[in-house]
């Protein structure tokens, strides 16, 4: 996004993008507008039932006519007060609905992306843009609009009553008005510098909390909770610098126009005054002609100040594109296969190389591999060997560079992307977990699954025991990211969910690495029995956890290899 200078073409599309969350909500605009227009309407008639008070009441000595234009006057406040509830009411619905469809989708994109992407961003980062940048882009796209139209509304009715009270005056009161345009512009890339660099420095704030808060306990045990600390003053020190700058930016940006504002009023008295004493004018003219010059200021320092608003937006826009943008590594297909229905997890790997962007060493190197239905696979290898990488292909994070992956006979790129990761199950060392129940967890990946099928999962991942000792049993919280549950409780409970998930395929990355030996036995034992006729694979350091299998494999140098020591990871 450009600096302060004209919309790019870029900035036309993203536009585009953003206006497309607003047009599918033309009814609640209308609505919106109606209400605007009504409130307009009775606010502009209330000062020139004020001036009939003072002229043609007050000072007429007519004493009925002040008490029927009272009454008028107290009837258009009422009215002012019903339709101005009504409208806030009608515009907060609106803007939320903006709001939420915009963070969806960028969330429902944030979704396809590879692992990759994420690894290269910050989280903090990623929820300032979510958060704030988002909501910049719904304020722009809704309160903006409808604050043109109704500034553009209620300007006309302001100009056209200065008009019909003194021509004379209203030309006075205008002369500010190119003057005010002039200063904005000036100021314009001054904003959207400023307000860039705030913007970064909350990320800066984000990324930091994200990244420390679930390692408390870890800067607790190495005793550098003053450091943190002090990184994080610093961080604040930065971001509160950058306010201030802004904040004097916003100031200087708002106050010149006042202040010509206040001179052109200044200007309407000294001539409306003479006029009063020349008998031009009567004295409720110009204090109703001065109320409207107020309506009238009003929506021009508004309209003006969108102006600022759009150079805040646009530096939002660009963040936010800057997600929506990004290209997911796979695609899904356009037309996806279906697996045969006496599928039972045959995976067949034929030359497959694979290299990460940025690297020009391949992470695997024309791989082949067979395995049929009911095989027990083991993998071993260095750190960083490929082992992940190869969960990530079978899970279609990432395609091939050449070669291919079949799945009982079917290319992987040819199956629907959540079928196929529901047919591949993979346990992990770090169970991810969510805030929720035990139930919850175990039931993440197949929801529809009853309480029967979910205490035979969680028996058979030898976690049933543990989960009765609790008071609130299955419905017990777990914490944020599973706080409250040991590691191998945590372990366990991640393979209860994949074998409730029924997959064709399991795999399990060092998943039962925080489990005691006995019960690493009998669970492993478990999972032989359950998944005899479907596909395992084990990848592990530790050769305990080989137990069983029928063919050990060790990745290096891009290839799959026998090991020399089949036993021995």
């Amino acid at each position: 996004m450009s600096d302060g200078g004209p919309i790019t073409a870029g900035e036309r599309r993203a536009l585009g993008w953003l206006f497309g969350f607003v047009r599918p909500q033309g009814r609640g605009l209308a609505l919106v507008l109606g209400l605007s227009l009504a409130t307009t309407a009775v606010i502009t008639a209330q000062p020139y039932i004020m001036k009939l008070i003072i002229d043609d009441g007050i000072l007429a000595g007519d004493m009925i006519m002040v008490g029927w234009l009272t009454g008028a006057m107290l009837l258009a406040g009422a009215l002012n007060l019903g339709l101005g509830g009504l409208n806030r009411y009608a515009h907060v619905w609106l803007s939320g609905r903006v709001l939420f469809a915009l963070r969806e989708s960028v969330y429902r994109h944030l979704q396809r992306l590879s692992p990759t992407f994420f690894a290269g961003q910050r989280s903090g980062d990623i929820l300032t843009r979510l958060d704030g940048d988002v909501a910049e882009l719904q304020r722009f796209g809704i309160d903006a609009v409808l604050a043109a139209i109704n500034g553009v509304l209620g300007l006309a009715a302001a100009l056209g009553l200065m008009l019909w009270l003194s021509w004379k005056l209203a030309l006075i009161a205008l002369v500010a008005v190119p003057l005010e345009a002039g200063y904005l512009r000036l100021m314009r890339p001054r904003v959207q510098r400023r307000t860039r660099r705030l913007r970064e420095r909350l990320s800066d704030v984000s990324a930091f909390l994200v990244e420390t808060l679930p390692a408390i306990k870890f800067i607790q045990a190495a005793g550098r909770e003053a450091r943190e600390a002090a990184r994080l003053e610093s961080l604040n020190r930065l971001y509160l610098g950058d306010l201030l700058r802004l904040q004097i930016t916003e100031f200087l940006t708002a106050a010149v126009p006042n202040l010509l504002t206040s001179v052109s009023r200044a200007a309407v008295f000294l001539a409306g005054g003479a006029m009063i004493i020349a008998g031009d004018m009567t004295l409720g003219g110009l204090i109703a002609f001065s109320t409207y010059l107020g309506f009238a200021m009003g929506p021009v320092q508004s309209l003006l100040g969108l102006y600022v608003g759009f150079m805040r937006m646009r530096v939002s826009l660009g963040r936010v594109m800057a997600l929506t943008e990004a290209e997911p590594a796979v695609m899904a297909p356009a037309a996806p296969r279906t697996l045969p229905a006496d599928a039972k997890g045959a995976i067949r790997i034929e030359r497959v190389t694979f290299r990460y962007p940025d690297s020009a060493t391949p992470v695997l190197d024309k791989v082949d591999l067979d395995l049929g239905p009911g095989a027990k696979l083991g993998v071993i290898g260095a750190s960083g060997a490929g082992k992940t990488t190869l969960i990530d292909l079978l899970h279609r994070h990432y395609d091939p560079e050449s070669g291919r992956i079949l799945l009982d006979g079917v290319d992987l790129r040819d199956l629907d992307l959540c079928d196929l990761r529901r047919h591949i199950a993979v346990v992990a060392q770090d169970t991810v977990l969510f805030r929720g129940s035990i139930a919850d967890n175990i039931r993440y990946a197949a929801p529809e699954a009853d309480d029967a099928a979910m205490r035979a999962a969680a028996s058979q991942a030898q976690i049933a025991d543990f989960v009765q000792t609790l008071p609130q049993g299955y419905d017990t919280p777990i914490g944020e990211r599973g706080a409250r549950l040991s590691g191998g409780q945590r372990q366990r409970l991640g393979v209860a969910r994949a074998l409730l998930q029924e997959p064709l395929v399991l795999v399990l990355d060092e998943a039962t690495s925080a489990v005691d030996r006995a019960a690493e036995s009998r669970l492993t034992e478990s999972i032989d029995r359950l998944f005899a006729g479907r596909t395992r694979i084990v990848i592990t350091h530790r050769h305990e956890a080989l137990a069983g299998v029928d063919r050990l494999v060790e990745i290096r140098d891009g290839r799959l290899t026998v090991p020399a020591v089949a036993t021995t990871p």
